[in-house]
């Protein structure tokens, strides 16, 4: 006789329409990573003496900062910065150390996760003395990639993972929110004229790229199919 599965149990896997979005096959999630970990590279390589581009949009936003839209952008950087995935890794610590023995699968999911944040969001520290690329304007570190942008996508990329296992109905939503965040984040430094906007994109191109092959690693994606009442958290 089979015995019901606990709610706790159902809530932790993601049904099989609903994870379809972040399910492939291993391999070819390490090629995704190890093209968006090349073209990160090579972007910051090609970007370190500067850019058409970035040059063109330092120039149009000249000034721009010093007026409300730099006010505004000053307060969204407060907002979504470098403390958004210090908040995250206290809360997944936290919550995986409460689980460890009424939830252990629950508990190892949250670890892992945290693990891959804490991967995501060293590209930056790990790459700026690298590439060394000196700032639109006077500014107290290095500009490749924005440190900034790597901490929200770093924590949006958790975010969405974690969705992605515990919520699969809603991972369309964390996914559009993630993307609005990173994207908000990296408007406002580039209209603070604190980075080029090569450097924005090559965070998330870094955070994507070490996130994937670390995610792979540690068997949080591909998400498998799993039945009801069967733990999602290997």
């Amino acid at each position: 006789m089979h015995s019901r599965p606990s709610s706790d149990d159902v809530s932790e896997q993601p049904s099989d329409h609903a994870s379809e979005p972040v399910r492939a096959r291993p391999r070819g999630v390490l090629l995704v990573s190890a093209t968006l970990l090349l073209a990160f590279v090579v972007l910051g390589l090609l970007a370190r003496n500067g850019t058409d581009l970035d040059v063109l949009v330092s120039d149009r936003l000249h000034d721009v900062w010093r007026g409300p839209a730099g006010r505004a952008a000053e307060i969204t950087s407060w907002v979504l910065g470098p403390v958004l995935p210090v908040l995250a890794a206290v809360g997944l610590a936290v919550a995986a150390f409460a689980d460890r023995r009424r939830r252990p699968h629950r508990a190892r999911l949250l670890g892992r996760v945290l693990l891959v944040l804490v991967v995501c969001r060293a590209t930056s520290a790990v790459a700026k003395p690298l590439f060394a690329r000196d700032r639109p304007r006077e500014y107290p570190d290095f500009a490749f990639p924005s440190g900034h942008v790597t901490s929200v996508a770093a924590t949006c990329f958790a975010a969405v993972l974690l969705v992605g296992w515990l919520a699969p109905r809603l991972w369309h939503t964390a996914l559009a929110a993630a993307v609005s965040a990173t994207a908000l984040c990296a408007a406002s430094r580039v209209v603070l004229d604190v980075h080029w906007l090569t450097d924005t994109v090559g965070a998330v191109l870094g955070v994507t790229g070490a996130g994937l092959a670390t995610a792979a690693a540690l068997r949080l994606i591909p998400l498998p199919r799993r039945r009801a009442g069967v733990e999602s958290a290997p």
